[in-house]
């Protein structure tokens, strides 16, 4: 296990940050607006996000750079500025992070699908090495790879993310099937487990996808099938309802609060939140891990 994740893992679970869209939207981000690019246009709003996870106590928080490969940029004419905007997404996360919070970038899909030709494997680890360099060339202190639907894409940005020496976190998405326990490429936990550790990640894990009570029984079977690596969870406040065009969540922090014990019984060391948290959710999550302390 990398040093650093050895660390982390050995003062029991850890505590990461929740979602950063949201957060955005409430500080003006447009619906449709590629939120990276704010890096540069609005940094003084997504360093608040970001300081709002480290004061609600995040000991991991995230960097606004999901969306920032190649790729996603071309879709708004940005694809030259992958560089500077990881780099100014992990520099405004460090700042805010400070001595208190470790700072995990984020590395998104490609939103390319390979099964149907949309790119090669050679174009797409292009761009994840060149998202990956990025980040760590900015001083990030983790990459996490997550909401992957695609085992195939997970595993090239995985290599990508490996090759700067960080330590690497994978986290697949679980939304479909009769019980919501399969990705959309119809792969298992048990598969998804096998293939992240194939491709050589130091952390396993499932974000996003569904509401926070469905992850008890996926991170089990991850757990299970981690071969001793730490699983990560990121889960949403239950599920939308659509309310005037906008996603809704009705689940509070405190009902979120109350079911993260059971995640962390079923295996989970790092636990966090996805669509639909935000700062009060972490807030809630950490005011229950230390109740009694």
């Amino acid at each position: 296990m990398h040093p650093l994740l050895q660390t982390l893992c050995g003062h029991g679970p850890v505590l990461t940050d929740g979602a950063w869209g949201t957060e955005l939207q409430a500080r003006g981000l447009a619906p449709g607006e590629t939120p990276d690019l704010w890096n540069l246009s609005h940094p003084e709003a997504v360093q608040t996000v970001a300081q709002a996870y480290v004061e609600a106590g995040s000991q991991i928080i995230l960097t606004n750079t999901f969306g920032a490969n190649r790729f996603r940029l071309a879709d708004c004419d940005a694809a030259e500025q992958v560089a500077v905007i990881n780099q100014a997404g992990v520099a405004l996360s460090k700042a805010a992070a400070g001595n208190d919070a470790l700072v995990f970038a984020s590395i998104g899909p490609s939103g390319k699908l390979i099964m149907s030709g949309d790119v090669t494997e050679d174009e797409l680890s292009e761009a994840f090495v060149e998202q990956a360099e990025a980040l760590a060339a900015g001083g990030a202190d983790g990459l996490v790879i997550e909401t992957m639907q695609d085992i195939a894409e997970a595993t090239l940005a995985i290599a990508a993310a490996k090759a700067t020496g960080l330590p690497v976190v994978a986290s697949m998405v679980f939304d479909s099937g009769k019980h919501f326990d399969r990705t959309m490429m119809g792969a298992t936990p048990e598969q998804v487990a096998a293939g992240l550790i194939a491709a050589g990640a130091d952390v396993i894990g499932a974000n996003c996808g569904q509401g926070i009570a469905g992850f008890v029984a996926i991170c089990a079977r991850l757990q299970a099938a981690a071969e001793g690596r730490p699983v990560w969870i990121k889960a949403n406040a239950g599920l939308p309802q659509m309310q005037d065009g906008k996603a809704v969540y009705a689940m509070g922090a405190a009902e979120f609060a109350d079911i993260v014990p059971a995640v962390l019984a079923a295996g989970a060391t790092f636990i966090g939140g996805c669509c639909g948290t935000s700062p009060a959710f972490i807030r809630a999550t950490h005011a229950m891990l230390h109740a009694g302390k």
